[in-house]
């Protein structure tokens, strides 16, 4: 498989597990990637929910300290929720002990909820599931579905000062990468230098799941973009139109350079990697209805009703789930259907050992190796 493989991290806890453990096993699984010859590992960012990865910016210290060739980024920083400066300043602190090998991936997460909290509307208009050579593609999931708006609100107003407002994503990216190129200015005409941080070597990284603002921004940009895929089934393959539609060459970049995640759950038999991922609809449901992702539970828990599976159903269509071949062969279609030059794996099981297994066995099937890694050429130096 020409393709390269990465992954991105949620830091999962499990039922009858911690926090502390579950970053014990991104750290064991980071270790592990890099002996197998994932091209990325990247570390999702959480707050007020059952995965301990809430803080990405200091477990990217961690993760970076505990390898020594895997790249390593966020998957991504929720811009939203911190300054530009804080975000500049923390890459750089990793990047004065581990250079030239850290990803700058920015979300818009924190910065507008118009779609989640906008009135549900009626539509006449009925979409339905396409298989694309192989690929899911379901109807899209509408944010303001979720059941239970409150706590989700809540943690917004928390992971914010008080009377503060977020800049647009293009005004914070663009201040980020004045930050790291060494040019930004204040609003009252000082220039500031990050110290640690401009002129790090790190790639800048724009994250979206819908043919919205932030791929038309990473395509105009010319930067690198990810499509959640493993999020957003149902507008990611969009996503990805937008920003090739979009993409004007740069310093950076001379062509679009994409990476599209997907939620993968990888055994040695298909039955094994079913009875794994058996209870992955339980945890998307604990996000959708509104409380927040639980922790994970084991095989063996209660079903679902129908009108919970109703709400989950694009998802548990679109999770890549079986014995290597056969994951191979959906994951090849992916890349196929999306043009994608990387692929973001994401894997939960109850058990960490299942995950690690998972991870070994993919990179195993798709023909990974430490020495194919170093081959993939990265894409943009600089920002």
């Amino acid at each position: 498989m020409s393709v390269p493989l990465s992954i991105l991290d949620l830091s999962p806890i499990s039922e009858g597990s911690s926090a502390a453990q579950a970053l014990r096993n991104t750290i064991d699984l980071a270790q592990h990637a890099e002996q197998w010859g994932y091209h990325r590992y990247w570390l999702a960012e959480h707050h007020f929910v059952s995965v301990a990865s809430s803080s990405s910016l200091t477990l990217l210290g961690l993760v970076a300290a505990a390898t020594s060739r895997i790249r390593v980024g966020t998957g991504a920083v929720q811009v939203g929720h911190h300054t530009s400066a804080s975000i500049v300043e923390a890459f750089g602190t990793v990047d004065a002990l581990n250079p030239g090998r850290l990803d700058v991936g920015l979300g818009r997460s924190g910065h507008r909820r118009t779609a989640f909290t906008a009135p549900s509307t009626v539509s006449d208009t009925v979409i339905e599931t396409e298989v694309r050579d192989g690929v899911v593609i379901p109807p899209p999931f509408e944010a303001r579905n979720i059941i239970d708006k409150s706590k989700f609100l809540a943690s917004a107003e928390a992971l914010q000062q008080r009377n503060a407002e977020a800049l647009d994503f293009a005004d914070q990216v663009a201040e980020v990468r004045a930050l790291l190129n060494g040019d930004f200015v204040s609003s009252n005409g000082v220039a500031l230098h990050a110290v640690p941080g401009e002129g790090i070597d790190a790639q800048l990284w724009l994250f979206g799941s819908s043919a919205g603002e932030s791929a038309e921004l990473a395509g105009r940009l010319g930067l690198p973009f990810a499509s959640a895929y493993h999020v957003a089934p149902g507008t990611a393959v969009a996503a990805v139109e937008a920003y090739r539609a979009a993409f004007v060459p740069s310093a950076v970049l001379s062509a679009p350079h994409v990476i599209v995640s997907a939620d993968v759950v990888v055994a040695p038999t298909d039955e094994r990697a079913r009875e794994l991922a058996s209870t992955y609809g339980q945890w998307v449901y604990s996000i959708r209805s509104g409380a927040g992702a639980a922790k994970y539970p084991a095989p063996g828990a209660a079903p679902l009703t129908d009108e919970q599976l109703a709400l989950v159903s694009d998802r548990l269509a679109s999770q890549i789930v079986g014995a290597p071949e056969t994951v191979t062969e959906r994951l090849a279609a992916l890349a196929r259907v999306t043009g994608a030059d990387e692929l973001l794996i994401t894997t939960i099981t109850h058990d960490h050992a299942d995950r690690l297994e998972s991870h070994r066995l993919l990179a195993e099937a798709w023909n990974l190796t430490p020495a194919r890694r170093r081959e993939h050429a990265d894409v943009g130096v600089r920002n």
